[in-house]
């Protein structure tokens, strides 16, 4: 866990943008009316109905009664989707594996101490962590001590998981993947689809090593993969612009995929403090929310 992040940023709530479903009262929008702060729609005035909801000042204009609806308020709850792929075993200073540890394990401290539920799925070849969404404060203990031991190795297996989350949670829901995205943009893409389709709010923190980023190597170097296809040794200014044209094709693909189906897409350099991540994540929701 992230102590200066939580420092800076568990005394900011986190919203979203989209109405969520859940059985207990909390300050997020629900697409079920009743009588709340967050106001919906108008809706013409049966007699017998509370005359308390009645908007005076539409019947100023129009000379008729109307009632106020709102969206009544309630708890959400979030399921952290974290990559254990061999390829986020990378990085100078810390792995990229670290850093998502890190952001994910201060993610869900923030969101049970808001009264929400967390959850956490490992995406990789085979699925070994699925811990359902819950709000108790145990389940913070139970998020870290399961994030502590996990080691990256294998491939991604975005699809399966996803694909999978978003056919057995069918209420609305905010899923959190966080993840290098070192795999095909195509099947990144549907799985985040298929969530928006289940009207989930979705967020990517895409996470890049400096050295991903940026390429600095200037002296023959050997490449790794870390998923296991083997490696060569070439000279960098050989390989540079192709590999940095291709990285940002790559990066392109996913985020205006993002932006067309309203996936929340967030490009995070590790070098980058977790605490200015989530302090810029959740002014920009806050500023959503109040826009």
């Amino acid at each position: 866990m992230d102590k200066e992040a939580l420092s800076r940023v568990t005394a900011e709530p986190l919203f979203t943008p989209f109405p969520m479903e859940g059985s207990v009262s909390g300050h997020h929008r629900s697409p079920h009316k009743g009588s709340s702060v967050e106001f919906a729609e108008y809706r013409e005035y049966v007699p017998g109905e509370d005359p308390r909801r009645l908007d005076w000042r539409v019947y100023a204009r129009s000379d008729r009664f109307y009632l106020k609806e709102y969206e009544a308020e309630t708890n959400l709850r979030c399921y952290l989707a974290l990559d254990c792929s061999g390829s986020m075993d990378f990085g100078a200073n810390e792995t990229k594996f670290e850093y998502a540890k890190r952001l994910a394990a201060t993610f869900a401290y923030m969101i049970i101490g808001q009264g929400d539920a967390a959850g956490l799925l490992a995406i990789r070849e085979r699925k070994t962590v699925d811990l359902p969404a819950k709000r108790n404060p145990s389940q913070v203990h139970e998020i870290l001590d399961t994030i502590g031991p996990l080691k990256p190795k294998g491939t991604p297996a975005f699809g399966d998981t996803l694909h999978e989350l978003a056919e057995r949670v069918r209420t609305r829901a905010l899923t959190v993947i966080i993840s290098d995205f070192l795999d095909d943009a195509d099947t990144i893409l549907d799985a985040v689809r298929h969530l928006r389709d289940r009207r989930h709010d979705v967020v990517l923190f895409h996470l890049v090593d400096p050295e991903e980023a940026d390429f600095p190597f200037e002296r023959p170097t050997r490449f790794v993969d870390l998923e296991g296809a083997g490696n060569m040794i070439t000279e960098p200014a050989v390989i540079r612009e192709q590999y940095l044209e291709r990285l940002r094709i790559h990066i392109d693909a996913i985020s205006n995929g993002c932006l067309e189906c309203e996936a929340d897409y967030r490009y995070i350099r590790t070098d980058v403090p977790v605490a200015e991540v989530l302090e810029k994540f959740l002014g920009e929701r806050l500023a959503g929310k109040a826009a």
